[in-house]
Order: C-alpha cells, then structure tokens, then sequence
C-alpha cells in the first residue's frame, strides 16, 4: 500500500511517500480501504517528536480516516452493526495515513448519508475530543456559557455547533477579524479577535459579568490566568493542548472562593473501551443532527495525499479555517 512515513523528526519536508505491507485486521478490528485522511495538530507534533504513538500503533501519522470496510471478522462486524463494503469514518492511534488502515470496530461510525469521504475524514478527532472534553470532562449544560480558544480551528468549529446544537451560548476567540467572522457564521455568538480585545474584558461583557461556565482551552501557559479571571462561579477550565506553553500561574484562592475546576486531557493513549463510548454517544446524539444537516463539516483545504508535507505546511501556518484533509483518491 501507499503511505505517507517520517524519515525522521523534523520540519514538514520529513513526511515522504512510501510503500508498506498491507495491515491485516486483528481480532476486534476491521480493515478499511482509505479514501480521505484528516490532518490534525497531534499529527505535526509527531512529525516534531514531540507526541509518539502509544505502545502497539503503527509508527505512521494519522488519528482519523474514511473510507470503505474491506475486512474484519464477519461476525464481529455485524455485531457492531457494519459489513463489508460499508462506508465509515474512525479514530485511530496511529496508521491514517495510508490507503489501507485498520481500526478498533468499537471506534468506527457508518459516514454520515449526505457527506462525502472527504467529509467524513474530518469528523472523528474533533468530534471524539471536543465530545469527551466539553460535555462529559467540563459537563456543558443546556443554557451555560462555553468559550473556544481557538474558534476556527478543526476543534473550534466542531466546539462551536456541537454547543450550539446542545443549546448553550458561545463565545470564541481568533486570530483575525476574518477568523471571527467565520466563527460568527457558524453559530457562535461573541466573537473575539485575541490580538486586538483583551477577551477577559469581552467575556465579561458578554456574559452580563457573570464570566463563562467552560472555557475549552487549547493554549494554556499565561492564559490560563486569565481564564480563571472569566469564568463564572463552579466554572471549569479544560486543557486539551499546550500550544502557549508547560507553565501555568493563576490566583489559586480564585479556585477556592468560586469553586473552580482545572483539568485537562488526551485521548489517543487512552483504552478502546473509553473510545468506544464516545463513539456511542456521538451515534446516538450527534450523528443525527448531521443527518439534519444541523452540524456541518468545514473543510478548509483538500491535498493529494502525496502532499502531506504541504498539508502540514498550512496547519502550522495557523492560517486555515476548519479541517484540512488528505484524499487518497488522487
């Protein structure tokens, strides 16, 4: 098969086309024939050596594909509900890059009807983490407030329906007045350009100054001090990267009087079963509001998959907005 490998750590140019045995499926997998592959931030951090797969995944890049089931055991396939030939979109460890993948059954999703394998591709990683982080870790309630950082990257825009669809405000942060409006299109309602609003001041605002219930923070470092200055009483801060740095400072007697909560996650290291209950929950709760066509896939930029290096170019240019996708098929 094709694939897409790193000679190294480094600098987008390490990422080369390759040839590789085909995967088999074992027990408990399906094998699918790849037709689109999602590009993700965990995916530059690998590249970068700073983010290696966990114990037993393939040493390829890629957390999430589409495309189309080619084996698996029979049997366990019907009991997750799919059969050869079906079309779907997963999560995986490691390997999506390639045009043959195998996948946990228990990660995997039918692709949505109306969407195309391009589409599909760009679903699995933001829905799983922004799923596991905004709703079961930071308990998002109908009403409550939520703030993206980062509103118009693939996470951002997924924060931002997903939110909305579950009836709760949302204010997000961008790089650019372009970026904000983007997000203000897709549902958001505050948007907030960081480089020229102090967004503590904004949040306040916004909210009556009362501050935000969640905030989904993919930046950490210094902002997390500003963070705990806007949230609400009993508001929580997830963390689900540190592109702003390691080292937070914050006024800890901030968590004390107003009852605040700090926390933070990964999920490619974690166990299939803990996978396979977000992929539950998505089938029951979110897969039908993309059926509605209530939530939509943004796709930003589609490369041949031979283009990885150029694809990772532009996820680390911060310019895009929404998923950027590999395609197989060209």
């Amino acid at each position: 098969m094709r694939a897409i490998e790193m000679k190294g750590f480094g600098g987008p140019e390490v990422l080369v086309e390759t040839t590789r045995p085909d995967p088999v499926a074992a027990a408990g997998e399906m094998l699918v024939r790849v037709a689109a592959s999602g590009i993700n931030r965990p995916d530059v951090l690998q590249r970068k050596g700073a983010y290696a797969p966990p114990p037993g995944a393939s040493d390829l890049p890629g957390l999430e594909i589409a495309g189309t089931v080619i084996g698996g055991d029979a049997t366990e396939l019907a009991a997750a509900g799919f059969k050869l030939g079906d079309r779907v979109c997963a999560l995986v460890a490691g390997g999506g890059y390639a045009e043959l993948c195998t996948a946990p059954i228990a990660q995997c999703l039918p692709s949505p009807a109306g969407l195309s394998d391009i589409e599909a591709a760009s679903l699995p990683e933001t829905f799983f983490t922004v799923w596991s982080n905004v709703f079961d870790r930071g308990r998002l309630q109908v009403g409550e407030t939520l703030l993206v950082q980062g509103g118009s990257s693939g996470i951002g825009v997924t924060a931002i329906q997903l939110a909305k669809a579950m009836g709760a405000q949302v204010l997000v942060t961008a790089g650019s007045d372009e970026k904000v409006a983007a997000c203000v299109a897709l549902g958001a309602d505050v948007g907030i350009n960081y480089k020229t609003q102090d967004f503590v001041a904004e949040v306040k605002t916004a909210t009556g100054g009362r501050g935000a219930d969640v905030v989904l923070d993919m930046v950490a470092g210094d902002y997390v001090a500003r963070e705990v200055q806007c949230l609400a009483d009993d508001g929580r801060i997830v963390i689900i990267a540190v592109q702003g740095g390691l080292q937070s400072g914050f006024n800890a007697g901030e968590l004390l009087r107003r009852r605040l909560l700090i926390t933070g996650s990964t999920l490619r290291p974690r166990p299939v079963a803990f996978k396979a209950a977000i992929a539950s929950a998505l089938k029951t709760t979110v897969w039908p509001l993309i059926d509605a066509g209530r939530i939509k896939p943004v796709i930003n930029r589609v490369f041949p998959a031979a283009q990885a290096a150029q694809a990772h170019a532009l996820m680390e240019s911060g310019e895009h907005i929404g998923k950027i996708v590999l395609d197989w098929t060209l």
